[in-house]
């Protein structure tokens, strides 16, 4: 019965997980425009994504366009964007693994194959989800504190870094309690 309740306790954590990593690819909150000058008021908020850019003017207007080229890209945001769609991917996968492996396994009473490959699918999960949302991170916080970038230029973490690093966790604790059995 223990065995159970924790595979339903992975299962739902990695379907939350699994959610996390299709809103952290698709949301344009990955860089936020920073205002670190002196004026209060702000007149435009820009959003920098891995599919597009959004800006929103006096927080009434908001215009989003896709990145024109795929070539135009940066080395970074391609990387990022192979790894975020080969982890929903993945993720996807690996509950589908999950939910058979867990009716499997508690029609026989015997510890199934599909659990292990759930288990291992959502840790790897975890990981390619987390490499790019803490390179992006990095990256952010670096040209934050460097002098050489205009201050229009800097940008703050968005709120899809955060959503990122949550279903991370959230998948790794998942791989973490299926691979366990």
């Amino acid at each position: 019965m223990a065995y159970f309740v924790l595979q339903i306790t992975g299962l739902i954590l990695g379907g939350i997980g699994m959610v996390g990593t299709l809103a952290a690819t698709f949301m344009p909150q990955w860089r936020v425009s920073a205002h670190i000058d002196g004026n209060i008021v702000v007149f435009e908020t820009i959003w920098e994504g891995l599919w597009m850019a959004c800006a929103s003017q006096l927080g009434i207007r908001l215009q989003c366009k896709f990145y024109d080229s795929i070539l135009a890209l940066s080395p970074p945001l391609e990387a990022f964007r192979a790894l975020m769609c080969t982890a929903v991917v993945l993720s996807i996968i690996s509950f589908l693994l999950a939910i058979v492996g867990v009716k499997y396994t508690h029609r026989n009473k015997v510890i199934s194959i599909f659990i292990l490959a759930a288990g291992l699918s959502f840790l790897l999960t975890g990981i390619l989800v987390l490499i790019p949302v803490s390179w992006s991170a990095g990256s952010i916080i670096h040209d934050f504190y460097d002098p050489k970038v205009p201050t229009p230029l800097k940008r703050e973490l968005g709120a899809a870094l955060y959503v990122g690093w949550v279903s991370s966790a959230l998948l790794i604790i998942a791989g973490a309690i299926y691979s366990i059995f």
